[in-house]
Formats: C-alpha cells, sequence, structure tokens
C-alpha cells in the first residue's frame, strides 16, 4: 500500500475528491439540511471552562415556552471529527429541542468557537473532557435536571461521548451517529487495511514534525477532506466532498481558512494511536447506549463492534439505504423519533 493510498484510508475519517464544486452542490440531496433554523425553539451562544481551565463554546437550544422554573431533561451534542458545531451537530440539537428537550451543541476543544492551542490539535482526553465539562454547564443551570442528562456524538464524537461516559456517569444515555472509532480507524483505516509498517511510517512522519515545529517551522496538516476531486477519487473521498467543500456544509470558523478546515495537525495526529474508547464499554451499563448508523455506511464496522463489547441495555440501530454523511444532515433519513424515544425512556 503506498503513501497515498494510506492517507486516502486515514482521509475517511473527516472527508474527502471529476465534478466542479458546483455541480455538487447542484446534487446535493432533497432533504439535506445542515443549516436548518427553526421558530420553535430560542438559540443562545454561550460558554464555560473545561476542568483545565479552556474555553468550550456552544449553543444552549431551549424549546419556546419552556418553563424555566422547572427542571428539564438536557443532551449534548457534539460534531464528527475535524468539524465544527455549524456542522450537523446544530441540526440535530436544534430537532431535538423541537421535541421538549433542553439541548446544547458544542465545538471539542481546539475546534472552532472553543479554546486550545494549536488550533486544530488532537487531544482525545481532552474531545471527552468537553463531553464532561458541558455536564457541568447544564447541570449547573436551574431549569435543567442535573440527574436526566444525555449525549449525541456524531462521527468521531460518537467515540469521545463513550469514552467520557465510561467515566462520568452523570451521562445518563448515550447516542451515536455514524460513529468512527478514531483511534482504530488511525491504527488500522477501514477493515483493517493499514499494515503496521505503514502506521509505524506515519508515526515517524509525525514525530520528526514535532521537531520542525519546536524549532519554529510551519504547522503541517494531514488526512481531513480533500479540496478537490480527481479521476482516481474514492467513493469515500467524494462522499466527505460532497458534505464539506460545498454549499450543503461548508463552514469556516473565524480566524481559520478553507485550507485548514477539517485537517488535524500532523504532529498531534499520532494521539489517537493510544485511544481505545471501546475498552471497558461494559462498564457503563446500566446506562443505555445506541448505535445508529447506515446499513450502506463505510463507517458501520465501529458501531458494530462497539455494540458487540457493550452491555445492556443496548442497541444496534440500521437506517436503510443511508451511508455515513447521509446521517450528518439528511432530516428525512436521520432517526429523531429513535433517539427522542431512547431520551424520554433514560431521561
Amino acid at each position: 500500500m503506498n503513501k497515498k493510498t494510506v492517507y486516502g484510508f486515514l482521509a475517511v475519517m473527516l472527508g474527502v475528491t471529476l465534478m466542479t464544486t458546483q455541480a455538487f452542490a447542484q446534487s446535493k440531496p432533497a432533504d439535506a439540511d445542515n443549516f436548518y433554523q427553526s421558530d420553535s425553539v430560542t438559540v443562545e451562544k454561550v460558554s464555560f471552562p473545561n476542568q483545565y481551565a479552556m474555553k468550550i463554546a456552544g449553543n444552549l437550544y431551549l424549546p419556546k415556552g419552556l418553563d424555566q422554573t422547572k427542571r428539564h431533561p438536557a443532551i449534548i451534542v457534539s460534531h464528527p471529527m475535524g468539524a465544527v458545531k455549524e456542522q450537523s451537530a446544530n441540526l440535530y440539537a436544534i430537532k431535538m429541542a423541537e421535541r421538549g428537550f433542553v439541548t446544547l451543541s458544542v465545538d471539542l476543544a481546539f475546534w472552532g468557537e472553543s479554546g486550545g492551542m494549536p488550533r486544530n490539535a488532537v487531544s482525545p482526553d481532552m474531545y471527552s473532557e468537553t463531553f464532561s465539562a458541558a455536564v457541568d454547564y447544564l447541570g449547573s443551570r436551574a431549569f435543567v435536571d442535573r440527574n436526566r442528562i444525555g449525549a449525541i456524538g456524531i462521527c468521531g464524537s460518537g467515540s469521545f461521548a463513550i469514552s467520557a461516559a465510561k467515566i462520568d456517569p452523570r451521562m445518563k444515555a448515550i447516542a451515536t451517529i455514524s460513529m468512527y472509532d478514531m483511534g482504530a480507524a488511525n491504527r488500522h483505516a477501514l477493515g483493517k487495511s493499514l499494515p503496521l509498517e505503514q502506521r509505524k511510517k506515519i508515526i515517524a512522519e509525525a514525530a520528526q514534525q514535532r521537531w520542525a515545529e519546536f524549532e519554529g517551522g510551519v504547522t503541517k496538516y494531514t488526512s481531513g477532506t480533500v479540496h478537490e476531486i480527481k479521476a482516481d477519487s474514492h467513493p469515500i473521498e467524494i462522499e466527505f466532498y460532497e458534505f464539506y467543500r460545498t454549499p450543503r456544509g461548508e463552514f469556516t470558523p473565524k480566524g481559520q481558512t478553507g485550507e485548514t478546515t477539517t485537517h488535524p495537525t500532523l504532529s498531534s495526529n499520532t494521539k489517537f494511536m493510544n485511544f481505545y474508547p471501546f475498552n471497558d464499554i461494559e462498564t457503563i451499563s446500566p446506562r443505555a447506549l445506541l448505535f445508529i448508523t447506515g446499513d450502506q455506511a463505510h463507517s458501520k464496522e465501529f458501531s458494530e463492534d462497539a455494540y458487540e463489547k457493550a452491555a445492556d441495555p443496548k442497541e444496534l440501530y440500521y437506517v436503510k439505504g443511508a451511508g455515513h454523511v447521509d446521517l450528518y444532515d439528511r432530516v428525512n433519513l436521520i432517526p429523531f423519533d429513535k433517539l427522542t424515544a431512547l431520551f424520554t425512556q433514560y431521561l
């Protein structure tokens, strides 16, 4: 397997790339609605510290007319790896707020409007800490029942939510959407297709880059969504490109450029090699786990692996006809009723 192929496989964790951007925009699924807005909820931009005094940014959504003299169940929602809350997380948060829940979409540490330097750094522990910090914040709100807080993790954030829940029992129910195990994806790639020697080459390159950056060199980025489609682009690359590099889901946070969005730093990305979110996943029981994946999703192996290792109560739910990115924004495919049932029962 050559280097281009290896990075192609690693790139599938975030996104990828014959057609022009305009052509892709015109081919957007009719039910794709990443930037959905609602007249039946209110939104407030909020920020709060994590346990390490880093700023975490979020959008707090409340159903209009919510009786704030009472305490209500709440749900944390976090975005795909490399994305920001404006990509998929806000959509889920708004839709669940319409169904009566207090919801909070967050930017993971180092991404979007949250703190952390360098930007786009990889730190699985800090990503998981973002969920616990969000629990801290929600539990301090007078209108939130701190005994009824759940979480939704989309793509890579599914693995971060599970990692957090293993050591934070305040999260009472967890749903993952199109989950990526970011540890396994980096160690082995899809279908365990990454040879050990190639993994070692990736680790060595990142280590060399640490020296370069320590001595004042330019930060380098890796994986992420490609910026153009080529004749030999992998279908998974194209799938992510259709979301991240077209008006369907493209979003550039303040202070960044389109050239760096979705790309983690090369020197830090190997932190995922030491990330094993499904170890001890059974200890989350008796809290509920719901794994939602498309039956056509290239990533479904991760949800299946987690489901096999988890203890009851647990459910693996396949969305018929759905691929991985379909569940980011296709509102007619996303099983919001299933999510509502989970959080109504366990919160």
